[in-house]
């Protein structure tokens, strides 16, 4: 069964977490939970846990442990049976505390597992340092940009393809304390306008992405497709072709999506 999931990252540091079973398939949940810093319990401590992995050869005996437990109020994992899941667990791609998940609602463990081995040799061995740096650096970052608009707009730049920090390319520890001392690089501001040639994303060029990706708002025309306009920022503005524009920030960047006649 495939399903539609809410994607979300769950801290257990410090948490107990129910793991019951036996095998390879439940030491590998157990490694899972322990590398996050849980602590594997068994059923009898179900009290004090919000996640259970279930990892039962016997179908029935897994769907009966599974209603006891989410019955005590936790969300459960069964091992090989999506039907029997409240959640899943994603192929992981870890650059601590950088982490890249790969899901694919139950339909293909495998799927996810091979994007994870391409991804793995994408992104740069460093790509954990640098997000390390940025948070040690999070009040010279609030002093140097101090409000919230100025910083997401500095780190768009510096963090964009090329940017003094392209979390594609290898830093060294100084890359963060280097670009807060020489400023906030090329921020992209003003109006600009995207042409589209179909409903497709995929077919946005990837500055035009880059464009839709950084709005701080977006003028759109009514037929503009939802697949189209989810490509923009969850908080970007979103405006009509002809609604009301009074309210919109007087800096930032404004991004039109019309659609080709």
């Amino acid at each position: 069964m495939v399903v539609n999931s809410l994607p979300l990252f769950h801290r257990i540091t410090g948490r107990k977490v129910v793991v019951l079973g036996t095998g390879e398939a439940a030491a590998a949940k157990r490694r899972l939970v322990e590398r996050a810093g849980g602590i594997c319990v068994g059923e009898a401590e179900a009290h004090h846990a919000q996640l259970a992995f279930i990892a039962l050869e016997d179908e029935s005996e897994a769907r009966a442990a599974a209603m006891r437990l989410r019955g005590k109020g936790l969300i459960v994992n069964v091992t090989d049976r999506p039907a029997l899941c409240d959640f899943t667990v994603p192929s992981i791609v870890d650059r601590d505390p950088v982490i890249v998940a790969v899901g694919t609602g139950g339909a293909s463990a495998g799927m996810a597992k091979m994007l994870r081995l391409r991804l793995e040799r994408f992104l740069p061995q460093g790509l954990g340092m640098l997000a390390t740096r940025l948070a040690a650096a999070r009040d010279a970052i609030r002093a140097r940009f101090p409000t919230p608009d100025q910083r997401r707009r500095a780190l768009d730049a510096a963090l964009r393809e090329g940017g003094p920090l392209d979390p594609m390319a290898q830093h060294d520890g100084d890359a963060v304390d280097r670009w807060l001392a020489g400023g906030d690089g090329a921020v992209e501001q003003g109006r600009r306008e995207i042409l589209l040639r179909s409903d497709d994303p995929d077919d946005l060029t990837l500055r035009e992405a880059r464009l839709l990706g950084g709005a701080d708002v977006v003028i759109h025309d009514p037929n503009v497709p939802q697949t189209v306009l989810v490509r923009a920022r969850a908080d970007a503005i979103r405006v009509p072709s002809g609604g009301d524009l009074s309210g919109i920030p007087s800096e930032g960047l404004i991004v039109s999506l019309r659609r080709s006649r």
